[in-house]
This record gives structure tokens, sequence and C-alpha cells, in this order.
């Protein structure tokens, strides 16, 4: 089947495929292939339906997720390893969470750096910093776009498309590693998009893991600066940060010590509009995404 929408940036052709939901309703997949995006690479999303959906006039709030195809199937997974967001929905769900639809927008491959990178930090950066972020990027940094992409053509068809409740605090934003920094950036570049994100394993180094021994000084103070600037109050916003000490993950803490500043600085209130939770022992991959995902939910989506 194929679908063709019109939409702020140009038009987008999307080959449908649906996973019809077992006979213990666990909700359903659908997924789209090759989207048209101006000045990106071809996308592709994986859509969670909540159990209910197609028996119900019900209107649901949505939560995108960056690295789509590492979210529900082992099978499109990059490691064999997911974060299996439906069951942790499921699992919040059953304490009381409202339940979402999931928009997981797969990663392109080798443009995953340049594509998840924050341009302002990219642009602010020093020229030590800026080449040890071009040797990751390997071509022009195009987070701006997609962030654009996603506010601007992605969720308007999505509310078009679905039941949902289009406000920002019913439209949150989740992503690791690089997509961490891409949801903290979404956060605080498109306010009135977004009320909630989980900025979850955040790179804060922002350069090939291979260079990101200790700590770099001006990749702290680009993200400082960054923040200061933009985030502004917190206007009903939330945001959830954490980390571990494991693998990659063991050169963040620093980092993240600065942003949290940074947030309480803005007004923000550790606790009420922001988190940052550090997990000992957890490394930086998917299944210590998944063990922590459903505490992650339950705290931006809590009443």
């Amino acid at each position: 089947m194929m679908l063709r929408l019109l939409a702020g940036m140009g038009m987008l052709l999307l080959a449908m495929t649906t996973h019809p939901a077992a006979a213990q309703d666990q909700g359903r997949i659908i997924e789209y292939s090759d989207i048209a995006a101006a000045g990106l690479p071809p996308q592709r999303l994986s859509i969670w339906l909540p159990p209910g959906y197609d028996g119900s006039n019900r209107s649901y709030p949505v939560v995108y997720m960056h690295d789509g195809h590492n979210l529900f199937d082992r099978r499109n997974s990059n490691f064999e390893k997911i974060w299996a967001a439906d069951k942790a929905m499921l699992a919040v769900m059953g304490k009381g969470i409202e339940p979402r639809i999931i928009v997981g927008i797969w990663a392109p491959g080798e443009d995953r750096f340049r594509q998840y990178l924050p341009k302002p930090a990219y642009d602010a950066a020093p020229p030590e910093l800026r080449a040890k972020m071009d040797v990751m990027a390997k071509g022009p940094v195009t987070s701006s776009r997609y962030l654009a992409w996603i506010g601007d053509v992605l969720k308007p068809w999505v509310d078009r498309s679905f039941r949902t409740r289009p406000a920002k605090i019913n439209t949150a934003i989740i992503g690791s590693s690089m997509g961490g920094l891409m949801s903290c950036y979404a956060i605080a570049a498109r306010p009135e998009v977004f009320g909630r994100a989980a900025c979850m394993s955040s790179h804060w180094p922002a350069a090939i893991p291979d260079a990101v021994a200790g700590y770099d000084a001006q990749a702290a103070k680009v993200w400082r600066d960054y923040f200061s600037s933009t985030l502004g109050k917190p206007d009903a916003r939330r945001v959830w940060m954490d980390h571990g000490d494991a693998t990659l993950d063991q050169f963040y803490a620093p980092y993240q010590k600065e942003v949290d500043q940074a947030f309480a600085s803005a007004g923000w209130q550790e606790g009420a509009d922001f988190e940052s939770r550090f997990y000992p022992g957890a490394p930086h991959d998917e299944d210590a995404w998944a063990a922590r995902l459903p505490e992650v939910l339950e705290w931006l989506f809590r009443p």
C-alpha cells in the first residue's frame, strides 16, 4: 500500500506494512519506508499503536524515539539488543500511566552521527573539537534539518493520520547516546513542539569514542553555553537525563554535572522539572537502556 503525503517541507512517499496484534493484545506495529525528507537520507519509521487503539475512538499522546530500528525487533537491531519500548510502555500502563503511541525513527546508517549531532553545538565548537566531530560526521551536519522535519513534517502527518493529542505536553522525544543529544537539542530548540524529553547516556563529548577518554573542557563549555542561552524556563516541560559508569558511559559524569548546573541556573528544579540519574555498573548499550526505560517513562509521564 502506498501513501502520498504533502506536508510543509515537500512530498513524502511511504511504503507501509503492518504487523497485526497477537490474540492477547500487545499493540501493533506499522512500518513505513523510503520516506523522502528534504536535505536528509530517506527516512524509515516503526510506529507502535497501543492495545485498544483499533477498537476505540480514544486519542493518544505520542512519543518520538530515535534509533527506531533498535526499539522493537531484534532482527532489525544493530547488535541484537533492543529497547523493548513496547514492553516498557505496557509495563507502565500497568502502573496507571496513560498509553502512548510510539513513533520510532530509524537511524540512517552512516549518516547517523551528522543527523543526530546538534548543529548549534557543532557551530559553536572551537577548531580542535570541531575537527574531532568532523571525523565522525564525514559530511555536513544535518541535525537542524532533521529536527525541522520531525517538528514541521513528521509530527503534523502523525497528528493527521492517527488519533493523537498534539499539544506539547502530550509530545515527547527520547533517545540515547547521540540520540540523547538530539533529544535535549529538540526540547531546548523547539519548546512549542516537545514538552517531555529523555536524554539517556547522552554522548556529551560529541566526538569519536576513541577520542573521548578524559574530560574535554571545550565540549563541556559548548553544552553549558548552549543550554544557558537556549533552554529557557521549564514552562511545564520535563526532561530526564542519565548515565552509567561502564564502557562509554564512564566518561559522561563530569559533563552531566555541568549540564545539570545549566538546567538549574535556568530555573529548572531537579526532581520536578528535570531528573538526572546515575546507574552504577550500567554500560552504554540497549540492554541498559531497556532496563531503565520503564522508570524513565513513569517519571516523564506521571500526572
